[in-house]
């Protein structure tokens, strides 16, 4: 007689059962302090786990990828495709969110009195700067003035910055710059070690997650806000099967086959509200895929910034439905001003905590919607992140597959073999 081995679960599947799991506790203890915190803390836990192996796992892919690139044509060729391809992307995503939300109305359905409101104080000091920073800073922000200062803040795009022109002063000393290649190839293939250990626990640090959030929102708490959430989710799910197909086929790729090789990192990202979770085994699956190492290693990281499509969908969406449920109507100008201000704010702060959130706090203002509706939408900002993760991490996948095939650096047969392997 065999025994059943839990151990032959699929990460994917121990993941869903962490969640269904942190949900039936979330409701169980809904408002116990003690519980909520223990959670939290062990939620904490995995997420640090994870911040601590993506900055190396970067550092090191990154640069070697450069080196092995070696020409700086080349890259600011592949540089400028990407950020047009990220830009390019995210209007639509940003234009998607507008269509649905004039096309269904969900605030129409909403009396904004009757909603409970909640704090936005720890947004608001960030956005009010934000409005005060402008895009020079930001792009000024982008060049490390101490990249260790860069490394201890965990700032991803002056870190970028430093690896592109350390890989390429890598590259140009030839034969002396090999012990750096090699050297930076074995902390990857550490580090990816170390990740592949990180996430035995995943399903306990997603059980924690979404424990902890069940239990301080309650599920009564979702109810009023129902309408959005589905209509939010639905917007997501058509971008990324219809937007995102349409893109792929465009370049002759099947977006399926991409979306069920990450399925797993897409249930995680659901499960954690977090891009950094999946980060490292994004970049891992998407080199065996048969995307070259230099390309991936390049838009994955520079995407979290510049690439947010889940966020752009949430942004516009929430802003029109604020200002339906205020009755404020917004003239085609008015939206075509919204559009602009979201291409410009969501770059510009697409590093900071809640950035969703602060990109709103930063932006509705120029449609006369006033701040405070922001503190009915807070409760539930959490549980649509979940899905905008998703989105997020779909999208730069996929913008990793068609970069590289544009340049034609696809590997195709390894491509064949790997989805052989899969099962696909």
């Amino acid at each position: 007689m065999k025994k059943f081995k839990v151990g032959r679960l699929s990460l994917g599947w121990q993941i869903l059962i962490g969640l269904l799991l942190g949900i039936i506790c979330g409701v169980i203890f809904y408002e116990n302090k003690t519980a909520i915190t223990a959670m939290q803390n062990i939620g904490t836990m995995f997420i640090s786990l994870i911040q601590m192996i993506v900055l190396p796992i970067v550092i090191s892919c990154l640069t070697v990828g450069i080196a092995n690139m070696g020409d700086i044509k080349k890259l600011g060729r592949v540089g400028l495709k990407t950020l047009i391809y990220f830009e390019i992307m995210t209007t639509i995503a940003i234009i998607l969110g507008l269509i649905v939300g004039n096309l269904f109305h969900p605030g129409d359905y909403i009396d904004i009195h009757q909603l409970h409101s909640e704090s936005i104080g720890q947004y608001v000091q960030t956005a009010h700067k934000v409005q005060h920073s402008g895009i020079w800073s930001t792009i000024m922000g982008i060049i490390p003035t101490n990249v260790f200062g860069s490394l201890s803040d965990g700032s991803m795009l002056p870190i970028i910055f430093f690896c592109v022109f350390f890989g390429l002063g890598t590259a140009t000393i030839g034969e002396r710059g090999k012990i750096i290649i090699d050297f930076l190839q074995a902390v990857a293939e550490v580090m990816f070690k170390v990740t592949d250990w990180v996430m035995h626990v995943a399903p306990i640090g997603v059980f924690a997650l979404i424990g902890s959030t069940v239990a301080q929102m309650g599920l009564k708490a979702l109810a009023p806000l129902g309408y959005f959430i589905v209509l939010a989710y639905a917007t997501m799910a058509i971008f990324i099967i219809i937007i995102m197909g349409l893109a792929a086929r465009t370049f002759g790729l099947n977006n399926w086959h991409i979306l069920r090789t990450i399925k797993e990192e897409m249930i995680l990202a659901f499960s954690t509200a977090s891009s950094e979770a999946v980060l490292p085994k994004i970049i891992a699956k998407m080199q065996h895929f048969g995307v070259s190492e230099g390309i991936v290693s390049f838009v994955v990281p520079t995407g979290y910034t510049f690439n947010l499509d889940g966020s752009a969908i949430y942004q516009s969406l929430a802003a029109l439905f604020l200002a339906q449920a205020y009755g404020i109507h917004l003239s085609l100008s008015q939206q075509v001003t919204l559009v602009i201000v979201l291409m410009i704010t969501s770059k510009g702060i697409a590093g900071v905590p809640g950035a969703s959130f602060v990109v709103l706090l930063a932006t509705i203002s120029t449609i006369g919607v006033p701040v405070q509706g922001l503190t009915f939408i807070a409760g539930i900002d959490r549980l649509v992140d979940m899905g905008r993760t998703v989105v997020n991490v779909a999208g730069n996948s996929l913008a990793a597959v068609i970069i590289s095939k544009s340049e034609k650096e696809f590997d195709f047969q390894k491509n064949r073999k790997y989805l052989q392997q899969l099962g696909k």
